[in-house]
């Protein structure tokens, strides 16, 4: 088989000419998981698959990262082939930031008699979750407040951090092998996202030869970031992974 990770978009939250963040897991050239669904995603997510996606997982609940929801809800809901079947993989600590965004305003439509959630197929989780015979880890990161954002792993194969700050303890266990890490870094850092000056004092050389940085600011900040050396994801681009590892005895 043949697998690849696919980014949609790149951008930070005002890099909107970057696109969104959010990339897709790619089997055969196929769509598996959508990972966040911003603002812009599901145009990008529809033009390069002609289709909605089977699967989705959440980093966090900021509208970057998930605005594009309600439109995924109409598309899913007013097509009875699809409503109910698409899997939404989330936190069981987002549950509650992400039925405030995206899913309590009074009246899904305006006609009634709708759900939220009756549109999608809602699968919380902790440590991890089963997709398609593979198991998925899910880890916290650090981004505002604990507990409020989490990173998805497939062993052997990726890590995707979504938004955080240097995470060192999180990738020695998920990321030990030759995963590729798409990490999220700026040229300056926050005390919600990393810099270029985090990685460079939190990782080794050996990790930091397998990063993919993204969520930056700016072409410019991206082209700056290629300059010192590093990897970058553009939109629409993709990179090859390694066929996963057999899942762990104590997964799930």
């Amino acid at each position: 088989m043949n697998w690849h990770l696919h980014f949609l978009g790149v951008g930070a939250s005002h890099a909107v000419e970057l696109g969104s963040s959010a990339a897709v897991l790619e089997r055969d050239g196929e769509p598996v998981l959508l990972i966040d669904c911003g603002p812009d995603t599901l145009d990008r997510y529809m033009a390069a698959y002609d289709a909605l996606p089977p699967a989705l997982f959440i980093t966090h609940t900021h509208m970057d990262h998930v605005a594009g929801l309600e439109r995924l809800f109409f598309k899913l809901w007013f097509d009875e082939r699809l409503r109910g079947r698409t899997k939404v993989f989330v936190h069981a600590a987002l549950l509650p930031w992400l039925q405030m965004r995206v899913a309590d305003y009074p009246g899904a439509l305006a006609e009634g008699g709708v759900n939220y959630w009756e549109a999608f197929r809602l699968l919380p989780c902790t440590r991890g979750f089963w997709l398609d015979g593979r198991w998925f880890d899910v880890f916290a990161t650090r981004h505002h407040v604990p507990a409020t954002s989490y990173g998805l792993a497939l062993a052997g194969s990726f890590v995707y951090t979504g938004d955080t700050r240097p995470i060192p303890e999180v990738l020695a266990q998920h990321a030990g092998g030759n995963e590729w890490i798409a990490h999220d870094c700026s040229l300056v850092g926050n005390p919600s996202h990393t810099g270029i000056d985090d990685i460079e004092r939190e990782y080794a050389a050996a990790v930091r030869s397998r990063l993919v940085l993204y969520h930056y600011g700016s072409a410019a900040d991206g082209a700056a970031l290629v300059a010192r050396g590093y990897r970058i994801a553009a939109a629409d681009s993709r990179i090859a992974l390694a066929e996963p590892s057999a899942p762990r005895a104590d997964a799930g």
